[in-house]
């Protein structure tokens, strides 16, 4: 695959290890919704990184970094996007995207497995706005949540979209779903034998919703996640 060169046009801090990366591409990108690109760091150097934006916006490209010194593998992306001003990459791989069916859908995120998830919601609601979609995004504490108010915002303005913030460390004011994200799909939802579910996060979450959604009626060609080509 030939390697697309990207400026770094801006970096911000979202949360104390979360960065976002706006890139704009010197050449034409194509890409569907909830594939990823690989950052191109050396020859045999290539990282991978989900792709935040939809297909629609495809004159940029939007990364979630969750970069700090303890972790080198984004952290020195990251390091790379402020010093160099840019980077190349490897754009529009993974298996794991958005299928257009008009079947209601649910996207379980953990952490920055955000990114994904954005990617997938942005382009159902900009494709098909009468399509149900369900967006359930799970971290420890509430300032993880980066993009809380305007994910609320959005269900809002789109009623066939439903967002469910859930937190494992909740202030006592919370009002929203609490524990584990896969567990507060499974709270609200008892058959997903009629659902698209997309999965981003870590290893052992995807695994939990492939065997526990399952029993429940999930079948195995319509649960979507790049984690799936691993585990």
């Amino acid at each position: 695959m030939i390697a697309t060169t990207c400026y770094v046009e801006s970096i911000t801090q979202l949360t104390s290890t979360v960065h976002k990366i706006i890139l704009t591409p010197d050449t034409a990108i194509d890409f569907k919704a909830g594939q990823y690109l690989q950052v191109v760091m050396g020859e045999k150097d290539k990282r991978p990184f989900s792709i935040a934006n939809s297909p629609h916006n495809s004159n940029f490209i939007e990364l979630h970094l969750g970069a700090d010194p303890a972790n080198k593998y984004a952290f020195e992306v990251l390091q790379t996007c402020q010093n160099d001003k840019q980077i190349d990459v490897e754009i529009g791989l993974g298996d794991a995207y958005l299928r257009t069916e008009n079947c209601p859908c649910i996207i379980v995120a953990g952490g920055t497995g955000y990114s994904y998830a954005k990617s997938i919601l942005y382009s159902i609601l900009e494709e098909q706005p009468n399509r149900l979609v369900s967006l359930y995004w799970g971290a420890k504490a509430i300032a993880d949540l980066y993009e809380l108010d305007e994910l609320r915002s959005l269900a809002i303005t789109h009623p066939n979209f439903t967002f469910k913030p859930v937190l494992e460390n909740p202030p006592s004011d919370w009002k929203s779903h609490t524990g584990w994200v896969h567990k507060a799909v499974m709270n609200d939802i008892s058959n997903f034998s009629e659902y698209h579910v997309y999965a981003a996060g870590r290893f052992e979450m995807a695994s939990a919703i492939r065997d526990e959604y399952s029993i429940k009626g999930l079948v195995k060609h319509q649960l979507f996640g790049d984690a799936y080509a691993f585990i």
